[in-house]
């Protein structure tokens, strides 16, 4: 009886790690519409792809499966909102993707910001890193803003570097910032928690995954920070009435196996 209680437990087991394994490769694409108070020219719109937490140590989505799941929309701007990877090996790897990205021609660019698992990486194996990213098509962002022009407004996008680090500069990120629609990049959403007196209009994110082990809760994650204990780990949410995102990420951290989460891809239209 012990063992045939063990046989079927081992089964059980293996029955569910192959679930929890194919769970990765199942993506979830989402559309997000978000207004834009006091917006001079209705007919303007914003397509932005928001992509987070590729993990290329641990990801299921090959370069050339992730540009057929995009290529069905055009797209305005590309948000990468960090954690690449966490080993020099990788960076290679990242540039496959990256190539394909740029497929999609972005109208208005591809701007990208590092998590904590990128600051795994030290000095020229980090400037390596970024380097790669900017080699292909990717303007980083760390504690600093870039202004470009959309239907006639200006779209500040500011990128704040990661919070958990403590390598994020909410000042600096400001500093001369002109007026107009403020998109903020960001990898951990916690830094919103420090903002209450910070103007944004909208927020991108990840850092959790969703819990990636979400069952029956994503216990897990309780030291990540107060957002957690909020039950504010994926999804959209609000802060001080500002509307911020948090991906549930396209790759996976320790075992590539997700429960109750899947990779993610966002559209958000902003209009």
């Amino acid at each position: 009886m012990g063992l045939f209680f063990m046989l079927v437990l081992s089964v059980f087991f293996v029955w569910a790690f192959a679930r929890a394994n194919k769970n990765t490769r199942e993506v979830n694409i989402n559309t997000i519409s978000v207004s834009r108070p006091n917006l001079e020219h209705p007919a303007g719109h914003l397509n932005v792809l928001h992509l987070s937490d590729l993990h290329l140590e641990n990801i299921s989505i090959s370069p050339d499966e992730l540009y057929i799941l995009l290529s069905k929309q055009p797209v305005d701007l590309i948000a990468l909102t960090g954690d690449f990877l966490d080993r020099k090996r990788s960076i290679p790897k990242l540039e496959a993707y990256l190539k394909e990205l740029q497929k999609l021609k972005p109208k208005y660019g591809m701007y990208a910001v590092f998590g904590n698992h990128d600051y795994v990486l030290k000095g020229e194996n980090f400037e390596t890193l970024k380097k790669t990213l900017q080699d292909n098509g990717c303007i980083t962002l760390q504690n600093e803003h870039l202004t470009i022009e959309v239907n006639g407004e200006r779209l500040n996008i500011i990128g704040i570097d990661n919070y958990s680090t403590k390598h994020s500069d909410v000042k600096k990120a400001y500093q001369d910032l002109p007026d107009g629609y403020n998109l903020v990049l960001t990898h951990d959403p916690n830094v919103v928690l420090d903002m209450e007196e910070i103007h944004f209009d909208y927020l991108l994110s990840g850092h959790f995954h969703g819990g990636q082990i979400h069952w029956p809760k994503p216990y897990h994650l309780v030291k990540m920070g107060k957002l957690v204990s909020m039950n504010m780990v994926k999804g959209l949410h609000y802060h001080g009435g500002k509307p911020f995102y948090i991906s549930e990420g396209l790759g996976q951290t320790g075992v590539n196996i997700r429960i109750g989460s899947r990779p993610e891809i966002t559209y958000h239209e902003i209009s």
